[in-house]
This record gives structure tokens, sequence and C-alpha cells, in this order.
């Protein structure tokens, strides 16, 4: 017996010796990576200019994103892009020419040690995003957020949307659904899809715009039971499993309100999947060939198209401001539009419509 309890005791210890190594070693290969992509990306930037018909830009700047080969990031960044090379700078969508697949904040470590001209990523509120931002701006590189925020840094500006008035546009759609529908007894359930790793205070605002306008737009006493459902969509095969939950419950909403493209297009597929087509109303998030194609087979009700490219316009005017003057706008606001049947026709075509959302 007392050999066995020393045998465990023994083991024990090998196992608390074991553990600082453990921690050690996995920040070794953490810093190693993070080393290995600054050499990298500083040798890729060293052979831009030949690589841009040999032209030298007075500036160079970043942008960092956790889902840069999505189509909505992708147009984000040919707006920044091009806008860039008005103002005689270059942008690169960072990660694209590395090798590994390095996170947003190891993105934001190889930017900061490579001492770009200025970054810009799609934030959030957790504190390391804080610290990372705040360092960038105390070594001299301005830092503009884009789509996400982090209002507790030290950036110089946000790029983004009116969260109040996209709720409002998105609680006027599900009153026009249940008009259609004719839903007067039972309540109508309606969830909203949010990201789990959205700190986003605007979300709140979102969520309380469309909860008010069903309230104070509804025509009768309107019956809705709204909720909130976090979805883990750190990548696609997290958000279709956390979806497909949804549908397996015992009662599948009415109406889902999806608050990114990558949402949307799963619940898109979950609801052809699951055949609630004509029983599951969506209201989506962005404007891709996939979401589009959705609407115009009545799968999908409507989508909120944001001007993606303006955003990224609006990223570059702000670091440019910002560079020039010291000082630029707290806040830029993307104009959004809202496509449904009525008008997909001229998307579908390639045509623009050039009605807004209030």
């Amino acid at each position: 017996m007392r050999r066995d309890l020393e045998a465990g005791k023994k083991k024990k210890g090998q196992k608390e010796n074991e553990y600082p190594w453990t921690l050690i070693l996995t920040s070794v290969v953490i810093i190693i990576t993070v080393i290995m992509g600054i050499a990298a990306f500083r040798f890729y930037r060293s052979g831009f200019t030949e690589e841009t018909e040999n032209k030298t830009y007075g500036r160079y700047y970043v942008m960092i994103t956790d889902d840069r080969k999505s189509s909505f990031w992708q147009s984000v960044y040919q707006g920044a892009y091009e806008r860039g090379l008005e103002e005689d700078a270059y942008v690169e969508m960072l990660g694209d020419n590395l090798s590994e697949n390095y996170s947003r904040e190891e993105l934001m470590r190889i930017a900061i040690s490579s001492d770009v001209d200025g970054i810009i990523v799609a934030s959030d509120e957790s504190g390391r995003m804080t610290n990372f931002i705040d360092e960038a701006v105390e070594e001299g590189i301005p830092v503009v957020t884009c789509y996400g925020d982090n209002s507790h840094g030290k950036r110089c500006s946000f790029v983004g949307i009116s969260n109040y008035n996209l709720g409002k546009e998105y609680g006027r759609q599900v009153l026009k659904i249940l008009n259609e529908e004719g839903h007067d007894m039972d309540p109508v359930k309606i969830v909203v899809l949010a990201s789990a790793y959205a700190q986003d205070p605007g979300k709140v605002i979102f969520f309380s715009t469309i909860q008010d306008t069903i309230i104070n737009e509804g025509e009768g006493n309107v019956k809705v039971d709204l909720s909130q459902v976090s979805i883990n969509d750190s990548n696609a095969f997290a958000a279709e499993e956390a979806i497909r939950d949804l549908f397996m419950g015992e009662e599948v909403p009415d109406i889902i309100i999806c608050m990114n493209e990558l949402n949307t297009t799963c619940v898109y597929q979950a609801v052809v999947d699951y055949n609630k087509v004509g029983q599951v109303n969506i209201l989506g998030y962005y404007d891709s060939d996939t979401i589009i194609r959705g609407i115009d087979r009545n799968v999908i009700y409507a989508t909120v198209s944001i001007d993606t490219e303006q955003m990224g316009a609006f990223c570059i005017d702000a670091l440019t401001e910002y560079n020039e003057l010291g000082y630029t706008s707290q806040y830029f606001t993307a104009d959004v539009k809202l496509i449904n049947k009525d008008n997909v026709s001229a998307y579908l075509g390639g045509g623009e419509d050039d009605e807004e959302t209030p």
C-alpha cells in the first residue's frame, strides 16, 4: 500500500514537472512560427515593388481578417486596394502570401514587427486585440478597425455600418413577413444568429432595435418570440454543425435572421436539406452569388447588401487623412441596400438598384 502511494506521488510529481516544459515548448513553437512569418513577410514585402510593375508607392498598408477568403472580405479588400492606388499606397491582404495559416493576432504581431505604414483589421472588443492595437499605435502605426470595432483601443477610426438602421430594416422585414403570412394566433418564433466571438456592443443595439421596431410599427397585437442564438462561426464546419442543431430541435424557428455571410449560406443550405422551404423565412446578410440565387429561388426572403468596396475605400480614406493631418473622423458608415424578390433580377443581371434602407 505504501509503495502504491509513493508510486502515485512520484507519478504525480513527474506530471507536475512535465507541465512547465510543455508550456515552454508550446510558447517556443509559437514564437518561432511568428518569427518565420515575419521573415517571410519581410522577404515578400521587399519584392512587392517588382511585382507591381516596378512602381514605388509612398505607403504600405495591410488588411487583417480571419476570413480573408470569403467573398465579403475579398470585396472589401478590392475597394481598399483600388482606393490605395489612387492615394499612392499599396494595400496587402496580409496572410495571402504566407505559407502558414496565421491567426488574426499572429498577423497583428507580424504587421507591427514589420513596421507597416497602416493596419486595417477586422477587430473585436477583446482585451488581447486592444493590446495589439495600442502597441501598433505606440509604434507609430495607425490602425483602422473595419466591420468589427475595438472601442477601448487607440484605433484612429472605425469603418462599419449603422446597427440601428440595420436592425430597423430587419424589423420591418419581419413585419412584412407576418403581414403576408397572417400569423395572428400563435407567437412567431424568431431567432437572431449572432457570432459567439463577436464582443460588439453594437449587436445589442441591433437586437433591441429589431424588437422595438416589431412592437412599435406592428399593426394590432403582434405576437412574437424573439431570441438570440450564439453560433460558433470560427469556420464553416462549426457553423454548419451549430445550425444543424437548430433544425434538429423540437421547434424550428419561423424566421431566422443572419448577421454574416457564412451563417446566411449555412441556413440556406439547411432549409433545403431539411425540406423547410416555405416554412422557414431567412433574412440574410450580404449579396454573394449563392445568397442572390437563394432569393431568386424563393428560399431566402431578403438580404441586406453592404457596399463592401465603399467600406474598403473608407478605410484608406481614414488612414490617408490620419497620416497627412494627424486626425480623422472617428466613424465612417458604409451604405446598405435591401435585396428581395422585387429587385433581385437587377442583381442577377448585373444591374444596379438605387433603393437604400432608411
